[in-house]
């Protein structure tokens, strides 16, 4: 079983077929993107024309890395001085850097644990404590997905190492399919939140944070969340008189703590470890994989040596995928840079007397926006070089910021009509699309009370990363 589909390697900004509705409003966008280029070129203005490029690109259909990489180097060949080979350098540089190797570690970490039975424990953990209560196999799900975020950081892996079991358990005990897909995968989304996680290793690097502080930051929204989501699945289920399971017993609970002690362990390691010194969050990437392998080949036995060929291919692809969308987001950055485009929006807001709150507002449905049509990584690496300054010119804390995106992610991740997780659920389950997307409505509400609550108070997010760095 693979952590992370095929579909994580690029999805279009706008459907290739459908209604004669969608058609022409593709062919209306694509025309109002190629007005804006040729426009960019008449005035002689770099700022518009990489942004018009950027959406054309998008529109026909061109993937995120793509697009990038045309915009970007078309600017600079026609509106630039720049030599096209010393980009090469740039982006050698700003690739060698030590926080990025923790990606392809966290990649293959998640693929190792989805195959190696760890989510298969979670499961029957959180099963034996809380199974028996209203809705309690779908609160057993959300722990689980809680849980296995923290091992994973890939929301895609966590949906489907969750739902490939629980959905059909829950199927088989009477619940609807509908109530099973929508907890997963809005659940799985905690994947990216809960750390470590991928998306904040690429926020940190962007703008030059602590990915220790930033991981610190998301485990209490994280917590949150699952608690928020865990109780609409309980409301769900009383209002709707589901089955209950049948309450564990004590050697069952026992049984089902033992033999999840090595899953359990791997999260505190990995935090543990990086909060104690003894290695950096880059290095707990590399031990969170050779503890999986250990976990997996020797201790559960459910990973086979035949499996690792196909998990290190997978891993691969995908580490590939996101290296070359932060490969062309650097040269992007590069042209916003030179034609000083964050320094004019700061300008700007300070003319207008924008406070926090209304920035903040501004930025989530710009992040909204941006999540129905990209993925985290590519949205980040865009938009968090424009939008940061601003955020810190108006005095917000940087890693209280990188939390409110990352919320936002979350949203985007489980919204049509790129939202990862809902394909990845209608792939296990062979749902429709539109069908997974209803399903989601109630813990996709939940989510954006979350979101509200990570956006105006910072203390959620802030605390805990201050308090334990004031402990130093």
């Amino acid at each position: 079983m693979n952590a992370v589909p095929k579909q994580t390697l690029e999805q279009p900004m706008m459907p290739k077929s459908g209604t004669p509705l969608k058609k022409f409003s593709s062919l209306f966008f694509i025309v109002l993107a190629l007005v804006g280029v040729i426009y960019s070129f008449m005035i002689g203005s770099a700022a518009l024309a990489v942004f018009s490029l950027l959406f054309l690109c998008l529109f026909i259909g061109l993937p995120i890395a793509i697009s990038l990489g045309v915009a970007s180097f078309g600017v600079i060949y026609f509106f630039t001085t720049d030599p096209l080979p010393d980009l090469a350098g740039k982006v050698f540089s700003g690739l060698d850097n030590f926080p990025l190797m923790a990606i392809p570690f966290f990649v293959l970490a998640g693929n190792v644990f989805t195959t190696g039975g760890v989510a298969k424990r979670l499961i029957n953990l959180a099963n034996a404590f809380i199974g028996h209560l209203p809705g309690g196999i779908s609160i057993a799900a959300i722990m689980a997905c809680a849980l296995f975020a923290a091992i994973s950081g890939s929301s895609p892996a966590t949906v489907v190492a969750i739902g490939s079991i629980m959905i059909p358990a829950m199927t088989k005990m009477g619940f609807p399919k509908e109530y099973g897909v929508g907890s997963i995968a809005t659940a799985g989304s905690l994947g990216i939140l809960i750390p470590p996680s991928v998306p904040m290793i690429v926020y940190c690097v962007t703008v030059e944070q602590s990915v220790g502080r930033m991981f610190l930051a998301g485990i209490v929204p994280g917590i949150m969340l699952a608690g928020m989501l865990a109780f609409v699945s309980y409301l769900v289920a009383k209002k709707n008189k589901y089955p209950l399971a049948p309450k564990a017993t004590t050697a069952e609970k026992f049984k089902a703590f033992r033999e999840s002690i090595w899953s359990l362990s791997l999260p505190i390691i990995v935090i543990g470890g990086i909060y104690s010194g003894l290695f950096t969050p880059t290095e707990s990437a590399a031990v969170a994989v050779f503890i999986g392998l250990a976990v997996g080949l020797f201790i559960h036995k459910d990973l086979r040596l035949k499996d690792l060929p196909g998990i290190l291919v997978e891993s691969t692809k995908t580490t590939a995928m996101l290296f070359f969308i932060i490969t062309m987001a650097m040269v992007f950055a590069h042209i916003l840079t030179l034609e000083r485009i964050p320094h004019e929006l700061v300008a700007v807001i300070k003319d207008m007397n924008m406070g926090p709150i209304a920035f903040l507002l501004i930025v989530n449905l710009i992040l909204f926006i941006a999540g129905q049509f990209m993925e985290p990584t590519a949205i980040i690496t865009i938009l968090a070089p424009i939008l940061f300054p601003v955020a810190m010119s108006l005095g917000i804390d940087p890693i209280h910021f990188g939390i409110i995106m990352i919320v936002n992610m979350e949203i985007g991740m489980i919204t049509p009509p790129v939202g990862l997780n809902l394909y990845v659920a209608s792939g296990i389950t062979k749902m429709s699309l539109i069908d997974v997307t209803k399903s989601t409505g109630p813990w996709l509400l939940a989510t954006v009370v979350a979101l509200v609550l990570v956006t105006f108070v910072p203390q959620i997010s802030i605390w805990l990363p201050n308090f334990l760095y004031s402990l130093q």
